[in-house]
C-alpha cells in the first residue's frame, strides 16, 4: 500500500470506530423501557473526560447507621479505609432510607420506585420478575453485570413460611439482569454462610463471609476490567447478631469505654455499650474488606472511570430511645452513610441536602449517560452533584406502610409518613402529626416540637411539603391492612394483626 494512503485509511477507520462507540453509548433501551427518558446527562464536573462508559461498583452494608463512621466525626470507631475514601468522594450527609427496612430498601434502589409502586413494603415478598431494574438497564446498555451477597427480593409463595424462601436458590429468570451470581436470599450467620452460584449449585463461603465475598468481587473486576461492568456487593454485617465478627476485630473494642449518644437512657446504657462494641467490630471488619476492594480497583487501573458507591440500606437504633434495629422514623434508623467516588466527573466534597432511596438509580444512570426509564420515580441529581450546591428545596420521604417483626403492632409499631429535610424531621401517623424535630438545634431528636404553637407556621409548611410528596407518589396513607389486602399479602406468622384498640395505644415514647 502506498505510504500516503495509510494515514487516510487510519483517519477514516478511526471515524468509523468513534461512530460505533457513540452508537453504543447512546444505546436505546426502548426494548426494555418502552419510552424515552426525560433525564439529562450529567455535565463534566472535573477536567478529566472518561474514555469509555463508567464502571459501577456499589457496596452495600446492612444496618450501618450514618453516625458510626470515622469521617462523620466519630473518633471511637476504626474505619481507616472508608475515611480515606471519603477524602476522594462526595459525602452525602443526609442519605435517607425511604423505608428503613431490608427488602423495601433494596426494591426501591433497584427500581428507582417507591414501595407502593413496586409493592415491596414488607420483608420476604417477591419483586416482580418483569420489574425494570438496575441490572437489566445496565445489561441492555452493554455492561457485564454481577451481584454478590444478600439478595432478599425473591420472597416466597403466599402462605409459605419465610424461612423456606430465604434458604432456596433464586431462579435465573428472577435475578433482575445480573449474570455473575454468588447469592443467598438472606442469612446473618456470617461464619457458616453458603450461597448459590449461576447454576444454582450450593457453595460455601470460607470463614467470615464478607472476606471471601470481597475476593469474589475482586475476581469479577479483574476479569471484566477491559469492559464496562456493574457490580453490587451486598454484605450482611453490621446487622445483628452483634457478637459474631472475627475475634481480632472484637478485641479492638472495650465496651465499657464506649461513649453513647445522649438519647440512650441510663437504664439501657450497659446493654447499649455491649451491643455497640460488637457492632463496631463488624464495621471495622467490613472497612478492612472495602480497603482490599479499593486497592484491587486501583491495581486494575480503572479507578478514574469507576463510580464507586458505599452505603447501607438502613441504620440501627442501637438503644437510642430504648429501641434496637430499624423501621423507626428517627435519624439512627433512617440516615445511612453514603460515599460516591467518580474521579473522571465528580470532585470531592459534601452534599448536605437529603437524597432518598428511589433517587439513587436515576442519579447513577445520569452519571453513566444511560437513558432513564419512565418507570423510575426518583429524581436524577447527577447534574447537581457539585460540592456545596443545593439540590433544591428537596425533602426525602420517609415511611412505614406496614409495621412488622421487631416493631410489629403489639410492640408499638405504627404506620407513618414523613419527610426529612436538611434541617427538619416531620412525621405523621394515622392519628395525625406525631413528630417534629429541628435537627440543627436538637441533633439527637430529644425535643418533639409537634403542635407547639411557637412552631405552627413551620409545621404547616412541612405538612404542605409532605402532602405534595404523597400526591406525587399516589399515596393515600391508608391503614396497613388495606395495602396487605390490595397486594394479596399475608402477615408473617411471627407478626400479629392490628389489635382492636390499636389507635388507643400511647404514642408518646
Amino acid at each position: 500500500m502506498p505510504d500516503f494512503k495509510r494515514p487516510i485509511l487510519i483517519f477514516f477507520g478511526g471515524l468509523l470506530l468513534l461512530a460505533g462507540y457513540m452508537y453504543q453509548v447512546e444505546i436505546d433501551v426502548s426494548s426494555l423501557i418502552g419510552s424515552e427518558s426525560t433525564a439529562s446527562t450529567a455535565p463534566i464536573l472535573t477536567d478529566r473526560i472518561p474514555d469509555s462508559k463508567p464502571n459501577l461498583v456499589f457496596v452495600l452494608a446492612d444496618q450501618w447507621r450514618a453516625q458510626e463512621i470515622g469521617y462523620a466525626s466519630n473518633t471511637q470507631i476504626i474505619t481507616p479505609n472508608l475515611d480515606k475514601l471519603s477524602a476522594q468522594s462526595l459525602i452525602f450527609q443526609n442519605a435517607v432510607a425511604t423505608m428503613a427496612v431490608c427488602a423495601p430498601w433494596r426494591a426501591s434502589f433497584l427500581t428507582g420506585q417507591y414501595p407502593l409502586t413496586h409493592g415491596i413494603f414488607y420483608n420476604d415478598k417477591p419483586l416482580a420478575t418483569k420489574a425494570v431494574t438496575l441490572g437489566k438497564i445496565y445489561k441492555e446498555a452493554g455492561y457485564q453485570t454481577g451481584y454478590i451477597g444478600k439478595w432478599h427480593l425473591n420472597g416466597h409463595a403466599r402462605g409459605e413460611n419465610s424461612s423456606a424462601g430465604r434458604n432456596l436458590p433464586v431462579p435465573k429468570e428472577r435475578r433482575q439482569g445480573f449474570d455473575y451470581w454468588k447469592v443467598r436470599e438472606v442469612t446473618h450467620d456470617y461464619n457458616n454462610s453458603y450461597y448459590f452460584d449461576e447454576e444454582n449449585r450450593k457453595q460455601t463461603w470460607s470463614g467470615y463471609d464478607a472476606f471471601p465475598q470481597t475476593d469474589s468481587a475482586i475476581s469479577f473486576i479483574s476479569r471484566n476490567k477491559k469492559n464496562p461492568f456493574v457490580l453490587v456487593l451486598s454484605y450482611g454485617p453490621p446487622h445483628d447478631p452483634y457478637f459474631s465478627a472475627p475475634k481480632e476485630y472484637q478485641a479492638l473494642y472495650v465496651a465499657k469505654k464506649l461513649v453513647l449518644r445522649p438519647n440512650v437512657a441510663v437504664e439501657f446504657q450497659d446493654s447499649a455499650r455491649r451491643v455497640l462494641a460488637g457492632y463496631y467490630a463488624h464495621a471495622t471488619a467490613l472497612d478492612h474488606a472495602i480497603g482490599d476492594l479499593l486497592e484491587a480497583i486501583e491495581l486494575a487501573g480503572i479507578a478514574d472511570n469507576t463510580i464507586f458507591v458505599f452505603t447501607s440500606e438502613h441504620g440501627d437504633m442501637l438503644m437510642s430511645k430504648g429501641a434496637l434495629k430499624k423501621q423507626r422514623p428517627w435519624d439512627e434508623a433512617i440516615k445511612v452513610p453514603m460515599l460516591m467516588r467518580y474521579p473522571a466527573k465528580l470532585k470531592p466534597g459534601i452534599v448536605e441536602n437529603p437524597i432518598g432511596t428511589p433517587d439513587l438509580l436515576p442519579t447513577l444512570l445520569g452519571l453513566s449517560g444511560i437513558k432513564i426509564p419512565k418507570s423510575v420515580e426518583g429524581e436524577d441529581f447527577s447534574k447537581d452533584l457539585v460540592p456545596g450546591r443545593d439540590l433544591g428545596n428537596h425533602a426525602a420521604l420517609i415511611e412505614l406502610i406496614v409495621p412488622f417483626h421487631e416493631w410489629k403492632f403489639l410492640n408499638g409499631g405504627r404506620e407513618y409518613r414523613g419527610i426529612r429535610t436538611v434541617r427538619y424531621t416531620y412525621v405523621k401517623d394515622l392519628k395525625g402529626p406525631w413528630l417534629l424535630y429541628d435537627n440543627q438545634t436538637d441533633p439527637y431528636q430529644m425535643k418533639n416540637l409537634v403542635n407547639d404553637p411557637a412552631h405552627a407556621d413551620l409545621q404547616k409548611e412541612l405538612e404542605a411539603m409532605l402532602q405534595a410528596k404523597l400526591r406525587k407518589t399516589k399515596d393515600e396513607f391508608l391503614p396497613a391492612d388495606a395495602y396487605m389486602t390490595q397486594w394479596n399479602y399475608l402477615y408473617d406468622p411471627r407478626d400479629s394483626l392490628r389489635p382492636k384498640d390499636y389507635l388507643m395505644i400511647n404514642r408518646d415514647f
